[in-house]
């Protein structure tokens, strides 16, 4: 069993940037790969970015490319989401994923307990 621990959600304003951070447990975080996704109120849940166990292959939403920078350190079984240039469309819960490289969420394994993001206009 693997947990995932998510931090990093907030209050932000429009144009602002925040780096979510997602540490997961056990000793084989090297071989899962990661992802984040996204759901906001009366949505579906939907895919932002993924990247592969060593960090090399990475994914991402079209919403979010360019803005968005999906990262892993896995010394420190953390996977990291940096965003910038926020708007109001990225308001939702965040939710950190692992067992996958995919924009199914139905191929992950383990999920985080999500956090909130916020962008005020």
């Amino acid at each position: 069993q693997v947990q995932l621990v998510e931090s990093g959600g907030g209050l932000v304003q429009v144009g602002g940037s925040l780096r979510l951070s997602c540490v997961a447990s056990g000793r084989t975080f090297s071989t899962y790969g990661m992802g984040w996704f996204r759901q906001a109120p009366g949505k579906e849940r939907e895919f932002v970015a993924s990247i592969d166990r060593s960090g090399n292959v990475r994914r991402y939403a079209h919403s979010v490319k360019g803005r968005f920078t999906i990262s892993r350190d896995n010394a420190k079984n953390t996977v990291y989401l940096i965003m910038n240039n926020l708007n109001p469309e990225d308001t939702a819960v965040y939710y950190c994923a692992a067992g996958a490289v995919s924009v199914n969420p139905l191929e992950y394994n383990y999920w985080g307990q999500g956090t909130q993001v916020t962008v005020s206009s």
